[in-house]
């Protein structure tokens, strides 16, 4: 059973585009319906990471408004990482879902007991993990997340949430 999700954001929370201001302020975009999965996999008990390459205080303000209490930035080893949350956890890697788009994320992916990536992830990747159908910043995660609750067998207690 998967009991931690861990999420990367520029390509799978994002659709990876990077918008400067003139003022040099940077701009990204959420999709939703990944939040809406996010909160409801945290609801139901489970915890969900973010590990990124990146450092950027919106991703802060995002994973605070989702309740994600794992936030590593700026992170070149994702794997050491996650390895870090699951002793803090005391879960094994086969208990870990991992959504990443490009070669940084290889590594990691490989470790996961269930990897996946966008439609539009790196063709390396797609020997690796399971690719969806939504493309980055398109939903993905929520696809993601709704496949690992029917293959944990929890769909029953993710739709009582809402119904």
């Amino acid at each position: 059973m998967i009991k931690l999700l861990i999420l990367d954001v520029d390509g799978c929370m994002s659709d990876g585009k990077i918008i400067y201001t003139a003022d040099g302020l940077e701009l990204k975009n959420f999709n939703v319906k990944d939040g809406f999965a996010i909160k409801a996999w945290i609801k139901m008990g489970h915890t969900a990471a973010i590990i990124t390459g990146r450092n950027s205080s919106i991703v802060e303000h995002r994973a605070k408004e989702l309740d994600i209490t794992y936030l590593y930035q700026g992170v070149k080893d994702k794997r050491a990482v996650a390895i870090e949350i699951c002793t803090d956890l005391g879960i094994e890697p086969h208990e870990v879902a991992v959504i990443g788009d490009d070669l940084n994320d290889y590594n990691l992916l490989q470790w996961a007991g269930q990897a996946y990536t966008p439609r539009d992830g790196s063709e390396y990747l797609k020997n690796i993990a399971e690719v969806l159908e939504r493309r980055g910043g398109d939903a993905c995660v929520r696809e993601m997340i709704e496949k690992v609750i029917r293959r944990n067998g929890e769909e029953e207690k993710f739709l009582a949430l809402w119904i």
